[in-house]
Parts: structure tokens; C-alpha cells; sequence
């Protein structure tokens, strides 16, 4: 067994990996919630690293801790930050619904941190406490749902957002190349008419153009940060003007335009604007699902489908049937979609389920949350990497289904009517034959030329 030291608290001694920075509320944590195996997430906790950061210089200014104090907390916390000590945060996810468990965990890690840094033993809260000097001015309370905010933005503006950025451009570079392109429409996958490839997908841009609209709107609520709050919104224990100055570090430290929240009842019982973020990622799936479905059905085949295109190989797809490629960057990337609806689902759960003052859902939809923004990022940047920049159109085989479809009599309707073109289209159906040639029996009949016949069925025209 390894060595171990002995702390207590309100509840008793506690024994502790003798190693370890965090303490006894830590450690108490691990032994209740051995639940998932599943920590929480990193960006939580270099999210709280820069509240503690920050509540530090605030607590300075205000002369609630001495300069010497506050310069070790800023250097543990400052470590924490750039990654160390990652292996000293090991409650679960599935803690108290506050993250209260966390808080302290991250107040233990520094407070010891501080120890070492100052030449005291650990476990000693010399020269920093816990309570006394990290947490100075804050509750678990207002610090999780702030560590949320914190950490969803900043996933959303250095990961999600530049992901979207580059699948944009992609999309948008297909729809260039793919202009001279044509193609049947579909509805109800129902033969329709003309159409650019270019034009399909350019569709699929402005979807995903709207999707970075979204996120950047959804953005502004959780710049709204809910620190200076502490217990249940009245910001007892909190000293005049810690919010405000510490929000300010927290927008020098993330670049991000971070603001203390208008009415800090709300931000602490609610979470609506992580229920609106959630949204933006939930619609942006809902996007991605039905394009990547369409660009299976588009290479459907190869032989015996649509396969108007053609979809990056990527590996072989059967270990029975030789020769067989599957979409399989469609179907991981809707898998990952399939992931984000399921979670969505739970945000909504966790914040309807918040009673009275306080969220007790708050880890959950932090961990959810984050999940759905990495999942998307990255399945995003695979399948642009490994499918969308190769994918290729099968210009010879789109334009023979054009000339077979009989929608392309909707072209004559204006000039023949619509009861005829009716006759043209099926008698096309019955006798297994191109519009066209119906059409070019029948020119006197109804009554144009060639050349305007032509012109009408020109995909160019429609």
C-alpha cells in the first residue's frame, strides 16, 4: 500500500495519499463518487484555475489577502493553467450537482501547491488555507457555472468556430468547382428538375454559415458570468467591486469580452444560456446529419445507385464482398451528430431539473456540454479532411440521368400545358423513353421546333 498522511475536517481524519496536493474534501469525493471513471473535463479545470487566478489579484486589490499570498495562489494557479498537476483532479463527474466536490478539490491543489512553493509542509494550509485564501470571496456556487461559461467559450472560439470556419470554405469550394455541373433535383427522393451540383452545395454552406452565426449569438450569453453570486445570488461574504475586478482579469487572461451577469439570481438558478449554446450545436448537427446523408445517397452505388458523385476510399468496407467501399466518413460523422441529439437531450434535463437557487446539474452539463463541442470539432475536421476535399462528380453520369428523367417535361408545361405534358411524361414512363424523343415524334403536334425543344430541355434553362 502506498504512503499515506492523515488530515481531518468537519467530519473527521481523512486518509490521504501522502503525495497527493489535493486534501481531504477531495479525497472524501473520490471515496463517494467512484461512479464513471470519467474526471471532469480538463477545460473545467483550467477554467477554474483562472477564476482562482483571477479571485486572487481581485482579493489583492481589495486588501483581503496580502500581495505575498496572492502571488502563490497566482503561480499555482498560473501552473494549473498551462496543464501541470492534470493527475491531482480525479472526482468524478457524477459528484454533488453544485461541483462543489471540485471546487474544493481545486482549492486544496493550490492551497498545498502553495506549501511546497513556500517551503511548508503539505496538508499544512500554511501559508495558504483553502477556505480562507483561495476561496476568499467565492462559493462553489457562482465559481462552477462561471467555470462552465468560461470553458464552453473558449472551446467555442478556438475549436469549434475555426473548425466551422474551414468546413465552410470547403463547401464553398465545391460548389465553385461543381457550377458547370448538372444534375437532377430531387424531392421526396423523387426525380425533379435540373439543378447545379454547385447549387446543392452551396446549400450546404449557407447551412453551415448560419450554423457560425448561431454559435457566435449563443456566445454572448455566457459572457455573462455568474462570479460574485456566491451562495444564492446575494453575494453574502463577497466584497464590493470582486466581481467586477475579477471578471476583468478573467478578460485579460481569455481574451474573451467575459461581464459580470445583470442579475445574479438568474445566472445562479438557471442555465438557460448553456441550454441556448447547446441549442446552436444541437441545430448544427441536425445540419450535418442530413448533408452527409445526402452525400451517401448522391454516391449511392457505385453502379447500381444514384452516384452522381464520388466519395473519397478510405478503407475497404466489407470482410466478405471484395471490392467494396462504404461511406464511412457519413456514417462516423452522423454517429457523432446521433451523440449530440442524445445529449441535448440531457442539458435540457439538467437545467428544467434545477430547483429553487441553485442548478444541482451543473457537472453534468459541463462534461455534456464540452463532449458535444469536441465530438463535433473533430468529426468535423476528419470527415473535410478525409472526404468532402476529395469528392468528385460524375459529370457524364449526372447529365445521362437528366436526358431519363421525365421531370424534365416540366419545362414544356409553360409552352404545351400542363394536361399534355402530363401524356408526354408518362407515355415516356410506359414505353421506357427520354422526353425528348417523345417530344421530337410529336413536333408538329405540339407545335415548336427543334431547336426551341432544344432550348426548353437545356438543364442551362431551368
Amino acid at each position: 500500500m502506498s504512503e499515506t498522511r492523515i488530515e481531518s475536517d468537519s467530519l473527521g481524519e481523512v486518509r490521504i495519499p501522502s503525495e497527493a496536493l489535493y486534501g481531504a474534501s477531495t479525497q472524501r469525493a473520490v471515496e463517494n463518487f467512484p461512479i464513471s471513471g470519467t474526471p471532469v473535463p480538463p477545460d473545467i479545470i483550467q477554467a477554474f484555475a483562472i477564476i482562482k487566478l483571477a479571485a486572487a489579484k481581485a482579493n489583492e486589490k481589495l486588501d483581503i489577502i496580502p500581495q505575498e499570498y496572492a502571488e502563490l495562489i497566482c503561480q499555482a494557479a498560473n501552473e494549473i493553467i498551462d496543464g501541470q498537476h492534470a493527475a491531482q483532479f480525479p472526482v468524478d463527474i457524477f459528484q454533488t450537482g453544485s461541483g462543489t466536490s471540485t471546487n474544493m478539490n481545486m482549492n486544496e491543489v493550490i492551497a498545498n501547491r502553495c506549501s511546497q512553493l513556500a517551503g511548508e509542509q503539505i496538508g499544512s494550509k500554511k501559508p495558504i488555507h483553502p477556505n480562507d485564501h483561495v476561496n476568499q470571496s467565492q462559493s462553489s456556487n457562482d465559481t462552477f457555472p462561471t467555470a462552465i461559461h468560461i470553458a464552453v467559450a473558449l472551446a467555442f472560439q478556438h475549436q469549434l468556430l475555426p473548425e466551422l470556419h474551414h468546413f465552410h470554405g470547403a463547401l464553398l469550394e465545391k460548389a465553385h468547382a461543381f457550377h458547370e455541373v448538372y444534375k437532377i433535383g430531387r424531392t421526396h427522393l423523387m426525380d425533379a428538375t435540373p439543378m447545379r451540383l454547385g447549387q446543392e452545395f452551396s446549400g450546404y454552406a449557407r447551412q453551415l454559415e448560419k450554423a457560425i452565426d448561431r454559435i457566435k449569438e449563443a456566445m454572448h450569453g455566457l459572457y455573462e458570468l455568474p462570479l460574485g453570486g456566491t451562495a444564492v445570488g446575494t453575494g453574502i461574504n463577497c466584497p464590493h467591486g470582486f466581481a467586477r475586478m475579477a471578471t476583468e482579469e478573467i478578460v485579460d487572461l481569455t481574451k474573451l469580452p467575459f461581464r459580470e451577469a445583470l442579475n445574479h439570481f438568474e445566472a445562479q438558478s438557471s442555465k438557460d444560456d448553456l441550454v441556448h449554446a447547446h441549442a446552436s450545436l444541437h441545430t448544427l448537427a441536425t445540419a450535418l446529419f442530413k448533408m452527409a446523408n445526402d452525400l451517401r445517397l448522391l454516391a449511392s452505388g457505385p453502379r447500381c445507385g444514384l452516384g452522381e458523385i464520388t466519395l473519397p476510399a478510405t478503407q475497404p468496407g466489407s470482410s466478405i464482398m471484395p471490392g467494396k467501399v462504404n461511406p464511412v466518413m457519413c456514417e462516423s460523422l452522423t454517429m457523432v451528430c446521433a451523440r449530440v441529439f442524445g445529449n441535448h437531450s440531457t442539458v435540457e434535463h439538467c437545467n428544467a431539473g434545477g430547483q429553487l437557487n441553485l442548478n444541482t446539474f451543473m457537472p453534468l452539463m459541463a462534461y455534456t456540454i464540452l463532449e458535444s463541442t469536441s465530438l463535433l470539432s473533430s468529426a468535423m475536421h476528419a470527415f473535410r479532411e478525409k472526404c468532402l476535399q476529395g469528392i468528385q462528380a460524375n459529370k457524364e453520369h449526372c447529365a445521362e440521368l437528366i436526358e431519363r428523367s421525365t421531370a424534365m417535361v416540366t419545362a414544356l408545361a409553360p409552352i404545351i400545358g400542363y394536361d399534355q405534358a402530363s401524356k408526354i411524361a408518362k407515355q415516356a414512363m410506359q414505353e421506357k423513353r427520354t422526353v425528348r424523343d417523345i417530344c421530337l415524334e410529336n413536333l408538329n403536334q405540339l407545335g415548336i421546333s427543334k431547336e426551341k425543344l432544344d432550348s426548353l430541355l437545356d438543364p442551362a434553362n431551368a
